[in-house]
């Protein structure tokens, strides 16, 4: 028995069509499970149970990604096959059962809309798995010790980026003497690429109290790191539901990109956004994707921080 899902290119996306795919695991615990998702996303999926492929999806002209992965599958007969790209690869295998997206519901969750494709009544929460060199490793990143706030200040294009001054504004309210996590260490997280972007919050970070995880583990090691922290605070990105989905305290923050869309995910989740709206933003005056820089200034560091005291309020509270 077998079961493919075929998944996001991005992480956060893929991180977001996870407990979909963990319904699937639960339906049907002794099947083969192959994975399709973009290379950036593969990683996510190496220790689904039961896993026999990922298959990383380059993109290829003309579609030609499609043709090789039904190539891969054709040989194969599957119990279902989960197609959240909406290609046709599924109609051309032995397959069971077909589940496919289709079209996206204006306003609702992305992970409400997953759970659309299989009928469920309950939203299916983002779900991922780890192996124990994934906690092995993170231990030696983030060994144990006392509070760790979560930061990740790139985002995957400038325009959702939050200004570093204010970032390091936030840290230092947050870790302060009258802050949250008085005295706590600060891991900085983000890929190799984000280096350049996130060096203004990393050095700002006293010597003891940094962790600089910035393109070091891969991402199930930096999950396992999530889950030793106390709190996540950053943009939009896959980091950020990476830590909703490892289970901590976890605020986005949001300007040009849609929070009833992607907010982070789960009772331990918030967002703090811009005064400004998302049509404000990217209908503004000049507004291109590819050169417009940050969109979030009407974001202040005062409203973030009552957001951040707010849900550590409730978590706290919740807990007790």
């Amino acid at each position: 028995m077998r079961i493919l899902f075929i998944t996001a290119s991005r992480i956060g996306d893929a991180v977001l069509s996870s407990g979909l795919l963990g319904h699937m695991v639960d339906r049907y615990p002794d099947a083969k499970i192959t994975v399709a998702c973009g290379p950036a996303a593969a990683p996510l999926f190496e220790a689904v149970p039961n896993l026999e492929w990922v298959i990383a999806l380059e993109k290829r002209s003309l579609g030609r990604h499609w043709l090789h992965l039904w190539r891969d599958c054709f040989p194969y007969r599957w119990r279902a096959v989960v197609d959240l790209r909406n290609s046709a690869v599924p109609y051309f295998l032995f397959a069971r059962e077909r589940y496919s997206k289709g079209s996206s519901v204006e306003g609702l969750h992305v992970v409400e809309q997953m759970g659309r494709v299989l009928g469920l009544e309950e939203p299916p929460a983002p779900r991922l798995w780890t192996a124990p060199e994934h906690w092995q490793a993170a231990e030696l990143w983030l060994p144990p010790g006392g509070p760790v706030l979560a930061v990740a200040p790139v985002a995957n294009w400038r325009g959702k980026q939050w200004r570093a001054a204010r970032f390091v504004e936030l840290i230092r309210r947050l870790t302060g003497p009258e802050g949250i996590l008085p005295g706590a260490q600060v891991a900085v997280f983000g890929s190799a690429e984000d280096r350049v972007q996130a060096q203004a919050v990393i050095a700002s970070i006293p010597p003891g109290l940094r962790v600089d995880l910035v393109g070091g583990p891969d991402l199930l090691t930096a999950l396992a790191c999530l889950r030793r922290c106390s709190f996540f605070v950053g943009n939009d990105s896959g980091t950020m539901h990476l830590a909703a989905a490892a289970g901590i305290p976890t605020l986005g923050l949001f300007g040009p990109s849609k929070d009833e869309l992607y907010r982070p995910w789960g009772p331990r989740a918030a967002v703090a956004r811009t005064a400004l709206t998302y049509d404000q933003l990217v209908g503004g005056p000049g507004y291109d994707h590819k050169t417009t820089g940050t969109l979030m200034d009407s974001l202040s560091v005062e409203a973030a921080e009552i957001a951040a005291r707010e849900l550590w309020r409730r978590c706290r509270d919740e807990a007790a």
